[in-house]
């Protein structure tokens, strides 16, 4: 199936982080502070003079093509947008972390496993100044797994200071958790470290972050029959990122993970995770009259 397709893609690589309004598990996490329901009512659209420039995050197992869609309703609502440059087949790069020890361990690090990536928003910033003549703040837009690869470059990378806001869709967000059995951190101590070592939400201040989440599939724990397969299974990989089968989530990523802490927090029903095989019968997060619903934030 499609849906199957899809989590193979985004299971592809080394740091994957594959991924509600889930009961959160206070063992785990802490509970989501602000979380509010999106309207499905459209938002007006800003003139080109007061929208910011946009530099879309890709998502693990994405290529730039998968957000051309995404791009020009952003475009049509005045914004700049570049998409960092990234292939498919640039993911295995992430491969590279396997020969160290830490990944072994469970204590990987993201730099220098994913520098090619941050390179590739720099880049894409640099666009966005030169070619488009855009001023003020970027927006960050980040699609799954470009969501924690977002944090590590506004820490680690943007010396100039050009990121202003932060919007993540369907992003795992908070680590994973280490006391549940049959769990393994499929990141291997990546989403840990930017948990633990990276400025929380309060600390990026004055750069504004929105998390947004979808509840496209509840997972379960428990195989009922051929009518709940699919739910078994997205539920076994939701159970690798929250440590808990039986969650609400776009898919791939339970609603949990994905929303930080103090962050504005929005929650989409019926959204799926990926434009990798979304359609009218299944919306994600960047289809049309889907991105009225968050795109205020940028």
């Amino acid at each position: 199936s499609s849906l199957a397709d899809a989590r193979v893609i985004m299971r592809a690589a080394l740091t994957n982080p594959s991924s509600t309004i889930a009961s959160t598990r206070a063992k785990h996490h802490r509970r989501p502070s602000r979380a509010r329901r999106a309207s499905s009512s459209s938002s007006t659209a800003s003139s080109s003079a007061d929208a910011n420039p946009v530099l879309i995050c890709p998502g693990l197992g994405n290529q730039s093509s998968d957000y051309d869609e995404l791009v020009e309703i952003l475009r049509a609502r005045g914004h700049a947008v570049v998409v960092a440059n990234v292939a498919r087949i640039d993911w295995a790069r992430n491969a590279a972390g396997v020969v160290k020890p830490s990944y072994w361990q469970g204590t990987l690090e993201p730099r220098p496993t994913v520098d090619w990536y941050l390179e590739r928003c720099k880049s894409a910033v640099r666009e966005l100044r030169e070619t488009y003549g855009a001023q003020g703040k970027v927006s960050m837009l980040a699609h799954s797994a470009g969501g924690w690869l977002a944090r590590v470059y506004i820490d680690t990378y943007d010396e100039e200071g050009d990121i202003g806001r932060l919007v993540s869709l369907g992003s795992p967000m908070k680590p994973v958790p280490r006391d549940v059995p049959g769990v393994i951190d499929q990141t291997r101590g990546i989403l840990t470290y930017v948990d633990e070592k990276l400025r929380t939400v309060k600390e990026l201040a004055p750069i504004s972050v929105t998390c947004v989440a979808g509840t496209y599939l509840r997972g379960r724990g428990t195989f009922g029959g051929v009518s709940s397969a699919q739910a078994f299974i997205v539920g076994q990989g939701y159970k690798q990122v929250c440590g808990d089968a039986d969650a609400d989530g776009d898919g791939i990523t339970p609603v949990e993970t994905a929303l930080m802490d103090d962050a504005e927090h929005i929650i989409l029903e019926g959204i799926y995770h990926t434009p990798l095989g979304a359609g009218d019968d299944r919306p994600w997060y960047g289809s049309p009259g889907v991105v009225e619903r968050w795109a205020n934030a940028l």
